[in-house]
């Protein structure tokens, strides 16, 4: 995409809402951090608890909403960062009460405010924590949204790389269509994938998950899935598409599998919350060996 990365590990979205720790998480030796999702307006989120531990599954259950301190509160918060060689990727999304039919006035406000503080942005339309937001992800809003934020972006002198959060539940025929507008709006790659909605494969007893109630699960269940991903979207489009592969990445091992399927990048959230930080160092240590095993 242009981007020189220090290494292909990065702190997946979610974790540092709100562009406070980008130092801090750099320090831990992340190439990359993504930091948001982020909204026009502050919002509180859903109400606690919204964040649960699977100990058997190593998983994660959220329902956080997007709650972020709003694109200004982060603008102000990057203008006094001094600027080092860690990559920062914004994620931006719309506010809980925006109506669908708005949504895009809320990417396009995000959008414009940011831009000159990131150096990719990735279009969040895949989290199911915000009511209906995965209806955006449907062909003809898609397609509307991404077009509208491309067109802005490639008026600038400098544009920014653009890519597309999605959903791990999307059928094939969804994911075909998805892939059809990135591909036409020219858009520089994917993230597989968000949190997924399927419980089906877990261990956890299902009194505890009816208790927990709703939410986006996230670890170790989600790894197979979102690598299976990354392989589909690989053959489909051409080699020079990134694809930033994500979910259940507890080990160097893991993060190979993923490169081995077609990611280009690898990020982490849940696993370093199970693993601790060393799981950085031990995922880059393990890619050395790959590389020279070559």
């Amino acid at each position: 995409m242009g981007l020189r990365f220090r290494n292909p590990i990065g702190l997946a979205a979610g974790f540092d809402k709100d562009a406070a720790h980008i130092d801090d998480m750099a320090a831990l030796g992340f190439g990359f951090v993504e930091v948001g999702t982020v909204t026009p307006r502050p919002q509180e989120g859903n109400p606690k608890p919204r964040l649960f531990r699977l100990p058997k599954d190593q998983a994660l259950i959220n329902r956080m909403g997007f709650n972020n301190g709003g694109i200004d509160a982060m603008v102000a918060r990057l203008e006094k960062r001094e600027r080092n060689d860690v990559i920062i990727g914004g994620n931006i999304g719309k506010n809980k009460m925006t109506p669908n039919e708005n949504a895009l006035q809320d990417y396009e406000i995000c959008f414009e405010k940011l831009k000159p503080f990131v150096d990719y942005f990735v279009i969040n339309v895949s989290s199911p924590n915000t009511p209906g937001l995965r209806e955006l992800q449907d062909k003809e809003p898609l397609n509307r949204l991404l077009g509208t934020i491309q067109e802005k972006n490639q008026a600038d002198p400098s544009p920014k790389p653009v890519l597309l959060k999605i959903a791990p539940d999307l059928n094939t025929h969804q994911l075909d269509d998805i892939l059809e507008v990135v591909g036409n709006n020219k858009l520089q790659g994917i993230i597989a994938t968000n949190t997924t909605l399927d419980r089906s494969t877990l261990s956890t007893q299902p009194s505890t998950l009816d208790s927990i109630g709703n939410g986006g699960l996230s670890g170790k269940p989600l790894l197979s899935r979102s690598t299976d991903f990354i392989r589909t979207i690989r053959k489909s489009m051409p080699r020079d598409f990134v694809i930033i592969g994500v979910g259940g990445v507890f080990s160097g091992d893991d993060a190979i599998e993923k490169i081995e399927a077609g990611a280009d990048l690898v990020q982490v959230y849940t696993g370093l919350i199970y693993q601790g930080p060393t799981l950085i160092k031990d995922i880059k240590q393990s890619l050395k060996g790959y590389q020279h095993s070559r």
